[in-house]
């Protein structure tokens, strides 16, 4: 990146730092229901909302694991229409086909269930239905909503995105295989339901990637430079806890303790990097999912370390705070920021998470997939050390790996 753009990236990140305080930042209201997620259903119906649309997708579907939810509704005489045709990169098809449906079924409120995928496709249905004469793509970017949407009930049942915290909504468009985020601060969810009985039943490898998302959500928030101290303060406190409890979520399911330290070591990384932003790691992995349709948890996880030893001397500091914040030692914050790295690498491998794509990343998509990571990454995120786009296309092969045949 030439010295004018870098100029230019900077100013812009400083003039927002100073401008965020007067922002409409907000959490989502944490419902602590006594019977869980059946609790909702009361809780809709004193709302007086009589009708909602619940998002989904087909793997959380076809397991049933929404089913009581649905029949509670049902027993509170609350209708409720369901989209389970979200795909794990939640396209502008499915954004659209939602909304027919909402409309429909004469909905008054949208319930997101499941991972980040149902909740990006609820929040950007929020947004269409908040812009109905303004397509999705003309939503990407910064601000592009501003209108209020209907009330978003957003309950995760993964241990990793955040997104019942965040105002971004990721969404793909499958003919140009662009991923983009919306982010309005009007897409954070009214409210969030953290429930860790329905993590349970999550397959290892669910675990074990959504986990490592959240621990980039931190990781991301706390070593870039719009900090404040809530967003470091939730960012180090969810770091302590995924290096706690991740692992034994992965090896024992059924470890509830684990899934709510989780589930709350997720929403602390959501408010963190909600407010903090996250970085190059993000602007990689959102690629990676709109071109190859990549996890975003498992891009996250594989990206971490390798930009962390990128950024290398300017992160040393606040990888060592991290480091001990997750009880890892050192002699000083060299030693212990390269520990810290060492101890992501072998957590992703007690995992199974491979260290590289295995070859998936074709060099004639490089110019495309470098142009859309540089484009998201800048001017927005503060990250500590800005990348050009041959930066990016050196990571790319970096990170790719060699291709192994079935």
């Amino acid at each position: 990146m030439n010295v004018f753009s870098k100029m230019w990236c900077r100013t812009f990140q400083s003039v927002f730092r100073m401008v965020i305080p007067f922002m409409p930042w907000r959490k989502p209201e944490v419902l602590q229901l006594e019977d869980g997620v059946l609790g909702l259903p009361k809780y809709i119906k004193d709302m007086g909302i009589e009708s909602v649309l619940l998002i989904t997708d087909g793997g959380i579907s076809s397991l049933g694991l929404c089913n009581p939810l649905i029949e509670a509704l049902d027993a509170e005489g609350i209708i409720c229409g369901v989209y389970d045709r979200t795909v794990p990169n939640p396209t502008i098809n499915n954004v659209e086909d939602a909304c027919d449906m909402f409309a429909a079924c004469n909905a008054r409120a949208i319930i997101a269930f499941g991972g980040g995928s149902p909740m990006d496709c609820a929040k950007a249905v929020g947004a269409r239905l908040a812009r109905p004469n303004k397509p999705v793509h003309k939503m990407k970017g910064i601000l592009k909503v501003r209108r209020k949407l209907p009330p978003l009930f957003a309950i995760p049942t993964t241990a990793g995105t955040g997104s019942e915290t965040t105002l971004a909504a990721v969404i793909s468009n499958p003919e140009t295989h662009e991923k983009y985020p919306i982010n309005d601060f009007v897409l954070i969810p009214r409210y969030a339901v953290l429930d860790p009985k329905l993590t349970v039943g999550l397959p290892k490898k669910v675990t074990s990637t959504t986990g490592m998302d959240a621990l980039c959500h931190a990781v991301e928030a706390y070593i870039g430079n719009s900090n404040t101290k809530e967003t470091k303060a939730k960012a180090i406190n969810a770091t302590a806890l995924i290096f706690k409890y991740l692992k034994r979520a992965y090896d024992d399911g059924s470890d509830m303790e684990a899934r709510s330290n989780m589930q709350i070591a997720a929403f602390d990384a959501g408010v963190a990097f909600t407010r903090a932003y996250v970085g190059n790691v993000h602007a990689m992995a959102h690629t990676l999912g709109g071109q190859y349709g990549v996890p975003h948890g498992l891009a996250n996880a594989v990206l971490l370390p390798y930009l962390l030893e990128f950024y290398g001397e300017k992160v040393y500091a606040k990888l060592a705070r991290l480091a001990d914040a997750a009880g890892i030692e050192g002699a000083d914050n060299k030693e212990k920021a390269l520990a810290f790295i060492q101890a992501i690498k072998d957590m992703n491998a007690y995992m199974n998470i491979p260290d590289n794509f295995g070859g998936i990343i074709k060099e004639e998509d490089l110019p495309i997939m470098c142009k859309h990571a540089y484009d998201e990454a800048n001017p927005l995120y503060p990250v500590p050390v800005l990348m050009g786009k041959d930066d990016f296309a050196a990571m790319y092969r970096k990170v790719n790996g060699v291709k192994t045949e079935a």
